[in-house]
């Protein structure tokens, strides 16, 4: 509740890398109107895109480079622990690992979204975030069974089809 009584609107901390997995991610921001969204990505450039929401830089990272993707999971943890999201979303790559990875410190639910350019299995973070995320969806029929309408009929570790992202 806020200081007036009224309830606080969800916070979603929309999470990705740039390139695809960014236009995938904005391409979701229809399901985020009645929330408060924070946008969080690698390119500075990209806060132009989502204004007037708050946007996060964080460091791009891969795994090749192990000392940057350290800095980066720092990095993310700071705007998980400072913006105390309610849903964290993502569609890839390693910050959105990361941020998935750390939201259940604080509470939070999470949504792992596979792009669209995994059509024979899930993406190495897909299927990392899969084990932890509340909710893994897949883009592509072949790679999951359909998403139940129960939540408590989902089980962790399945990447359910429930559409693609246009």
């Amino acid at each position: 509740m806020s200081n007036r009584g009224t309830p606080r609107r969800k916070r979603v901390l929309a999470v990705s890398s740039s390139g695809g997995h960014w236009t995938e991610l904005r391409r979701l921001a229809p399901a985020f109107r009645d929330a408060e969204c924070i946008w969080c990505s690698v390119r500075s450039e990209m806060r132009a895109e989502v204004a007037p929401d708050r946007f996060e830089l964080v460091p791009d990272a891969n795994r090749w480079n192990k000392l940057r993707l350290a800095w980066s999971a720092l990095c993310v943890a700071w705007v998980v622990l400072r913006t105390r999201p309610d849903v964290v979303v993502s569609t890839g790559a390693a910050p959105g690992y990361f941020a998935i990875s750390l939201a259940r410190f604080v509470g939070a639910r999470t949504v792992w979204v596979d792009s669209i350019a995994n059509a024979d299995e899930l993406s190495m973070s897909g299927q990392k975030a899969s084990r932890i995320a509340t909710l893994t969806l897949t883009q592509w029929p072949e790679l999951g069974p359909p998403l139940p309408a129960d939540p408590r009929a989902r089980a962790k570790g399945t990447a359910y089809f429930a559409g693609g992202v246009v």
